[in-house]
């Protein structure tokens, strides 16, 4: 599981260095589709991974306001932050745990701990996707979703 996670990780450090291309007007602007801007898609990523994973450890969500985070570098510096956090436990993960199930306090409803990972991973990779489009309208090469090629397997 945490070699999905460093793919997540490796795409998304490569998304930070690709907005470096792009004005802080481009990186704000409201856009059609997905979560509303380039910079608040990559917020709302980290944020959705760290709500997550802190729910299946039984932890409490620590709501943090995007307004708090307006710029490339305070975005990058949070995703640092918590993925520091988050890694010695998906490092610890265990197949036992695939099966447990969780309750998270913004929802009633039941998982497992493996059905949440899963979510985690696809959910930025399907944000991904949206920015690869975005990108493409800017007409920019976006950055590469190729997981062969990474390294990550061997």
């Amino acid at each position: 599981m945490i070699k999905l996670f460093h793919y997540n990780w490796t795409v998304r450090d490569e998304w930070f260095e690709w907005c470096k291309q792009i004005s802080s007007e481009e990186l704000t602007r409201s856009r059609i589709g997905g979560a509303g801007s380039i910079l608040y898609t990559l917020f709302h990523i980290l944020d959705v991974e760290y709500s997550w994973i802190r729910g299946i450890q039984g932890k409490p969500d620590i709501q943090v306001p995007y307004e708090n985070y307006k710029t490339l570098g305070q975005v990058r510096e949070l995703s640092d932050h918590w993925r520091a956090e988050l890694v010695p436990f998906l490092k610890a993960w265990v197949n036992d745990s695939e099966h447990e199930i969780v309750t998270v306090e913004w929802t009633e409803e039941r998982y497992t701990k493996g059905e949440i990972l899963r979510h985690v991973v696809t959910h930025e990779i399907h944000h991904m996707g949206q920015l690869s489009i975005w990108a493409r309208e800017l007409g920019l090469q976006p950055v590469s979703a190729n997981v062969i090629g990474r390294g990550l397997f061997a």
